[in-house]
C-alpha cells in the first residue's frame, strides 16, 4: 500500500505547449523542467500540431497560445477535446479582451493564464488546471465577470421594476382589482402588465408565473 502512495505521489504532470513562438516555448519549458512534479512531453508550433500530438501522447495538461497559424488556439481546444477528452487546455495569452477569454472557455479550457505572468502564477495555474480545477489571472477576472453580466441575462432583469412588483402580487394571489388598489392604478393597467410581463417571460398561465416568482425570491 505505500509504495502504491508512493508511486502516485511520484506520478509528474505531463505537460504540452502549444506556441508559435519557439523562445516562448523554451521559456515555459525550462520553468517546468526545474519541477519535480512536471515534464514537458511535447512542444508544437500550431494548433494543428497540438492535436495530432495531442491525441498520440494524450498529455494530462495542454498550455495552449489562444493565437496561433494555421489552427488558432480556440478551435484546437475544442477538438482536443474530442481526441483527448482527458488532457486540461490552460490558454495562454496576450490578451485581456472578454473576447477572447469567452471563446476559448467556451470551447472548454480550464484556465486562461496571461503571458506576462510570474512563472509563480504559471507553476500554480498548470497545477489547478492538472486536477480540474479552473483558473484565471487575477487581470482577467473582472473582464470575466463584466463579461458574464453582459452575456448571461436572468429573465427578470426583462422586467420594469414596475412590473417586479405586480408580479409579486398575482404569484400572492392577488386579483387584479387587489393590485389595482395596492398599486393605485386602474385594472386596465395592471391587465396589461400582467400580459407584459407573461409575454417578456414566455410564461402562459398563472401557475407558471407563480413558480417563476418563486425561483426568482420574489415569494417564498
Amino acid at each position: 500500500m505505500k509504495s502504491s502512495i508512493t508511486r502516485m505521489q511520484s506520478k509528474k504532470i505531463r505537460v504540452m505547449l502549444a506556441d508559435d513562438h519557439a523562445v516562448v516555448r523554451h521559456g515555459f519549458s525550462m520553468i517546468l523542467a526545474a519541477e519535480w512534479d512536471m515534464e514537458v512531453i511535447a512542444e508544437v508550433s500550431n494548433g494543428r500540431e497540438a492535436l495530432e500530438v495531442g491525441e498520440k501522447l494524450k498529455p494530462d495538461v495542454c498550455v495552449m497560445d489562444v493565437t496561433m497559424p494555421e489552427l488558432n488556439g480556440i478551435e484546437a481546444t475544442r477538438r482536443l477535446a474530442a481526441v483527448s477528452p482527458k488532457t486540461r487546455v490552460l490558454a495562454l495569452s496576450m490578451h485581456k479582451d472578454s473576447v477572447y477569454v469567452r471563446e476559448i472557455l467556451r470551447a472548454g479550457a480550464k484556465g486562461y493564464l496571461l503571458k506576462d505572468s510570474s512563472p509563480k502564477d504559471f507553476l500554480k495555474a498548470v497545477r489547478t488546471v492538472a486536477v480540474g480545477r479552473g483558473f484565471l489571472s487575477p487581470e482577467v477576472s473582472e473582464t470575466v465577470l463584466d463579461d458574464y453580466r453582459k452575456h448571461v441575462t436572468n429573465p427578470i432583469d426583462l422586467l420594469t421594476s414596475r412590473e417586479r412588483e405586480v408580479l409579486q402580487l398575482i404569484a400572492e394571489s392577488k386579483t387584479n382589482k387587489e393590485i389595482a388598489s395596492a398599486l393605485n392604478l386602474s385594472v386596465y393597467t395592471v391587465e396589461a402588465h400582467r400580459g407584459r410581463i407573461m409575454e417578456k417571460l414566455n410564461l402562459h398561465s398563472i401557475g407558471e408565473l407563480v413558480r417563476f416568482a418563486v425561483r426568482n425570491g420574489l415569494i417564498d
